[in-house]
């Protein structure tokens, strides 16, 4: 007999506009799936969201955006939680699962500003705005010239920022802006090349309660294998190095077929020492890979980058 699926679900998301657009996003999908079924979304404030004046790594990291969510999973108030995978922290509380990863968007970073149209047009001495310590060192390392700051806030309050002319420039993921019709909003496109992703960068995730199979049955159908296997090396990279916004790393893996190609890369914060590696292995394996990916990073004195990240980290609480 065919099992059924909830009458009802709830989804609980940040409200931002971004977050609010990745629930609406996740709620019409199901809703084609599954007319007969009442969905509706739950909005909520996280810490992440109230905690503007400082940066992600000297306020608790990835967890700021995530564990309001599931407190609204564990009351009961909430089926699910849509969340960016590079928010995510690595190992998840207990009583929590990811159910489906989505089809992934444009995973690169963007060059945004009002008046330049690269990085490389940008005077010495000019403001570059980023959230990021993994962007923080590639600018640092590429482009010594520049003074890099922090910028938080949402999308539309980082936006605000460099049009009243706090920053000369900001970098941003090219997902979110595209999938808020801001797509106009980038002046250049930041190559993995040139900026190596974070781990899970333009993917979705689903989190769910642990047991509710009903739930999950349900979320299949948006499930993408080429973006779990990806998203699954990557976090690889990032758990094997503490996963912690602490840490200057980047992790991008491809899919071609029934091969899996990773680069990932672990850096100071002022990018003055950098250790990046890459390799390929079957789809069938991707975790493996990460951790291959990883021990090359290792054999290049990675722990050592990272007791200067967490020796900085410690000397600046602020």
């Amino acid at each position: 007999m065919k099992e059924s699926l909830p009458s009802s679900i709830v989804i609980v998301s940040r409200e931002s506009r971004l977050a609010m657009w990745q629930a609406e996003y996740v709620r019409d999908r199901l809703a084609a799936l599954y007319p007969q079924c009442s969905i509706s979304i739950l909005g909520t404030t996280t810490r992440g969201d109230q905690i503007l004046d400082r940066t992600l790594s000297k306020v608790g990291g990835k967890g700021l955006f995530v564990k309001e969510l599931e407190v609204a999973m564990a009351e009961g108030r909430a089926d699910l939680a849509v969340h960016c995978l590079k928010d995510m922290p690595m190992e998840l509380p207990e009583g929590f699962e990811l159910a489906a990863i989505l089809e992934r968007e444009d995973p690169r970073d963007a060059f945004v500003s009002n008046d330049f149209a690269s990085l490389d047009e940008l005077p010495a001495g000019a403001v570059v705005g980023t959230s990021s310590l993994r962007r923080q060192a590639m600018i640092a390392a590429r482009y010594p010239q520049l003074v890099v700051k922090p910028l938080r806030g949402n999308l539309d309050t980082r936006l605000s920022k460099l049009d009243r002319g706090d920053y000369a420039a900001i970098i941003l993921a090219v997902a979110g802006l595209n999938r808020l019709g801001l797509k106009q909003r980038i002046r250049a496109y930041l190559d993995p090349e040139q900026s190596l992703p974070s781990p899970g960068q333009g993917t979705l995730a689903i989190e769910i309660p642990a047991g509710r199979d009903d739930i999950k049955r349900l979320l299949a159908p948006l499930h993408d294998d080429t973006a779990a296997v990806a998203s699954a090396a990557e976090r690889s990279v990032s758990r094997i190095f503490g996963g912690s916004c602490q840490i200057p790393l980047a992790a991008y893996a491809t899919v071609d077929g029934q091969r899996l190609h990773l680069r990932a890369m672990i850096a100071t914060p002022d990018g003055s020492r950098i250790a990046a590696a890459e390799a390929a292995g079957s789809v069938d394996a991707p975790e493996a890979l990460g951790e291959q990916v990883a021990g090359l990073l290792k054999a290049q004195d990675a722990d050592a980058i990272l007791a200067v990240c967490k020796a900085q980290a410690d000397a600046d609480p602020s």
